[in-house]
């Protein structure tokens, strides 16, 4: 295969006023936007339905109306002990982390009114999500990075002196990873325009690819809510949460070429190509923090005493973001006649913000009372991920303006979720409660992302991207309550099903993906006191 080298261009350092790469892509905003089932160990036990119910710390992040059902004070504590293993189908891999999961206050002030019996206010923290997570992967490969890399650039009509310049990164339209690649000799140009470009996989080559990604991070929520009851049938709510976020990801891809085409000599206007093996490694960081706002309106209705129905909107949640990312690429090559070179490049650390609004939910529920031995409860929940916006704040653009492209592609990859969660209650005795519950939840990617036949847009730094295919829990515990105490326990397995790609298919280009199974244990408990 004849092609033309062009010589090869260090970066120049990446300034601050270097151009961002479209980061704030729709997985990574939908990773961010997600929730799971956490709170106090009577709401966990139950799989979270507890929309009809209130009377519950959690129940107040869930649908407000709940703190109208309280007839006394609370205060309680949550603590969890959280097993995580995710495995692919390779390689296993284990995580243990104690977490804070929920600490909160009910103060309940009785009025004397029949209309109004009483109005109650509380102030709670609430763990909404854990990131903590690693999956790894190993196997043999049917193509490579650097072939998605050339007809990248080739869709985008970048030309080899567009990354020939002073700072390619600065003043092109190359994205990160291809001017890495570039300046690595991992995309070739094949013709003397420099308008068509290859890369290193291609037929009789073997190839082998490993990926590690180690994620961590958390997203909690610091709730005010105010509500009361109307004549004991009506119960209302209103919240205000205050949210934080901080998500950090490590991430590492590499590949093993052998039988491929490698140049003889680095930087050399004499090399040639020649056959050999090469082996690559791209490495990744990200760290993302924000903080943002929302709000929460609840009614829990009860014309009956053995029944109840919920209903409860949450705003989208709005975030002021800050992302810090870079890239280092490590390369090696061994041609055939016993000689050997490496070459690394990296990026500096660059910092964007932006803002992020998340998704719109809306919970209907209904609970029955059977006596005053038992509780069945069941909610379902949608989330209109679809409706997730970005909004820039880059010098070269005007601040605050909607992401058009980040946009189109949420619409395009994204669709609403379904949770439904059933949970319930048996009292065994006056102060012994047994429960039980389960939880499913739909994932966001749309058939066509699920299929393969759409194009995914992806971050100018990492290729990669992950989105959930379903997510289930399956619940139980028991609670003990004497006089003004009451001690909880909880156990929680989740199991989570998603899908891996180290990079996106493109012009019928092969994509690599791995399945990553979440089996999660957690075991929590919660002390508290009504008074």
């Amino acid at each position: 295969m004849k092609r033309t080298i062009f010589g090869f261009a260090m970066l120049a350092a990446l300034a601050a006023e270097a151009q961002p790469p479209q980061c704030e892509y729709a997985f990574d905003n939908l990773r961010l936007s997600q929730t799971e089932l956490r709170g106090t160990s009577r709401f966990m036990s139950m799989a979270g339905a507890f929309g009809a119910l209130g009377g519950d710390i959690s129940s107040l992040n869930q649908n407000p109306a709940g703190i109208g059902v309280y007839r006394s004070s609370d205060i309680g504590l949550t603590l969890s002990l959280d097993i995580n293993s995710a495995k692919t189908a390779s390689v296993t891999e284990d995580k243990t982390k104690f977490n804070v999961n929920t600490f909160g206050y009910v103060g309940a002030l009785k009025l004397d009114s029949e209309t109004m019996p009483n109005f109650n206010w509380g102030v709670s923290y609430n763990r909404l999500m854990h990131f903590d997570r690693r999956y790894r992967g190993v196997g043999e490969l049917n193509t490579s990075i650097t072939n998605y890399l050339a007809d990248k650039m080739m869709a985008k009509g970048i030309v080899a002196d567009d990354i020939l310049i002073d700072n390619p990164i600065a003043n092109s339209n190359a994205d990160w990873n291809q001017v890495l690649a570039f300046n690595n000799y991992l995309v070739i140009p094949t013709n003397h325009e420099g308008s068509r470009f290859a890369g290193l996989g291609f037929d009789g080559v073997t190839a082998y690819g490993e990926y590690d990604m180690e994620e961590r991070g958390h997203v909690d929520e610091f709730g005010i809510n105010l509500g009361g009851n109307i004549a004991n049938t009506l119960y209302w709510g209103v919240g205000f949460g205050i949210t934080d976020i901080l998500y950090e990801y490590n991430q590492y891809y590499g590949e093993s070429l052998q039988n491929t085409e490698v140049y003889n000599k680095p930087d050399d206007p004499e090399a040639q190509l020649v056959d050999g093996d090469v082996d690559l490694g791209f490495t990744n960081w990200s760290r993302t923090t924000g903080t943002g706002f929302n709000f929460k309106l609840g009614v829990i209705v009860k014309p009956i005493n053995e029944l109840r129905f919920g209903f409860a909107f949450h705003t989208p949640t709005y975030y002021e973001m800050t992302d810090r990312f870079d890239q280092t690429l490590n390369t090696a090559f061994y041609p055939l006649n016993g000689s050997e070179y490496k070459l690394q490049d990296y990026t500096d650390t660059y910092r964007m913000n932006y803002d992020l609004r998340t998704p719109w939910r809306f919970i209907g529920s209904v609970a029955g009372v059977i006596g005053s031995k038992a509780i069945i409860s069941a909610d379902y929940e949608y989330v209109g991920t679809n409706n997730i916006r970005v909004k820039d704040d880059w010098e070269f653009y005007d601040h605050f303006t909607e992401n058009k492209y980040t946009t189109q592609d949420v619409k395009d990859y994204l669709q609403g979720q379904h949770i439904v969660r059933v949970g319930a209650e048996y009292r065994v005795t006056p102060k012994f409660s047994l429960r039980a519950g389960f939880s499913h939840q739909t994932g966001a990617a749309k058939d066509a992302v699920k299929n393969d036949e759409i194009d995914v847009n992806v971050c100018g730094i990492s290729t990669a991207y992950t989105y959930d295919l379903s997510t289930q829990y399956i619940t139980a515990g028991l609670g003990y309550h004497h006089k003004n105490f009451y001690f909880d326990m909880a156990y929680v397995h989740k199991n989570r099903k998603s899908n891996y790609h180290m990079f996106p298919g493109i012009n019928d280009l092969p994509t690599v993906s791995d399945e990553v199974k979440d089996n999660n244990n957690r075991i929590s408990a919660t002390i508290g006191f009504r008074f």
